[in-house]
């Protein structure tokens, strides 16, 4: 399936500022950048660095000011791998790999260790399979109410088990939060998300299962099926899609998600109820 993605950023820079953006899609396994534009105004020189673990991209550029303008677009195929959760087999604490480890300890926006208790008692007599991070994402879709202004970027999980109230970054860091208190391991991941109104950066969780990562949408506003990879990481402050430093503020905003084919429009709708893997 074949999607179009892209973003137009725009800031106004009253002195210099430093900025690291995480807006370009990934190369992965079961994901390929066909064709792709990344245009700065003013045009300015670019440093690029690609995670070697998850393929996220981060570009840099330091502005003088006034302004700065980013436009990204491009032309992704995805081929992820789509399975029968039955079918999927659990992974005992002990066999977790040690590189994985990095994705159950505690992190700065998912404080599992301070929900240890509310995940067991919600979630630990679930089956050790999909089945447990299945649940925690039907539960936060269930229990927290998806409300733009709720929060702010220094919003975490735990605060959200409290208020139940949030937007896709904070329905993410609950699920990654519950998932590490099980010992199952799981990480953040922004993206571009087809079926996704209104337009915008998405976040969801994968959860590690077996030898695979599988997406959760705790918020039901989109299918993994559309789901174009940006980047990973054990929460939203490794993959920002604009990390600033200096006194720059955005000014306009604008993110877009076509199907590039028939198939593309019709196959996410269809697989909201599978395990699907995309790293």
């Amino acid at each position: 399936m074949q999607y179009t993605v892209g973003c137009t950023l725009e800031y106004a820079v009253p002195s210099p500022s430093v900025f690291v953006f995480n807006v370009a899609a990934s190369n992965t396994v079961f994901q390929t950048v066909e064709y792709e534009t990344l245009r700065f105004s003013p045009d300015l020189p670019v440093d690029g660095w690609v995670e070697p673990e998850t393929g996220a991209r981060y570009h840099r550029v330091d502005v003088q000011g006034p302004h700065l303008s980013l436009h990204y677009e491009a032309t992704v195929t995805l081929e992820p791998t789509v399975r029968d959760p039955a079918l999927i087999a659990p992974i005992p604490p002990a066999d977790i790999p040690l590189q994985d480890l990095f994705y159950v300890v505690p992190s700065r926006y998912c404080q599992s260790d301070q929900l240890m208790r509310l995940a067991y008692r919600e979630f630990g007599r679930a089956p050790r399979t999909f089945e447990q991070p299945r649940r925690i994402a039907e539960w936060i879709h269930a229990n927290v109410d998806y409300l733009v202004g709720t929060t702010t970027p220094l919003t975490s999980a735990f605060d959200i088990a409290t208020s139940r109230a949030g937007v896709c970054r904070d329905f993410a860091h609950l699920g990654i939060a519950f998932c590490r208190a099980l010992n199952i391991p799981a990480r953040f991941v922004s993206c571009y998300a087809y079926d996704l109104w209104p337009r915008d950066f998405h976040a969801v969780f994968e959860a590690k299962l077996g030898d695979r990562w599988y997406l959760f949408d705790p918020t039901r506003q989109a299918s993994p099926g559309g789901f174009v990879r940006i980047g990973a990481g054990r929460d939203a402050a490794d993959v920002s899609f604009a990390s600033i430093f200096g006194p720059a503020r955005m000014t306009h905003m604008a993110v877009h998600a076509e199907a590039g084919d028939a198939e593309s429009d019709r196959a996410p709708k269809e697989w909201k109820e599978f395990a699907v893997s995309s790293a």
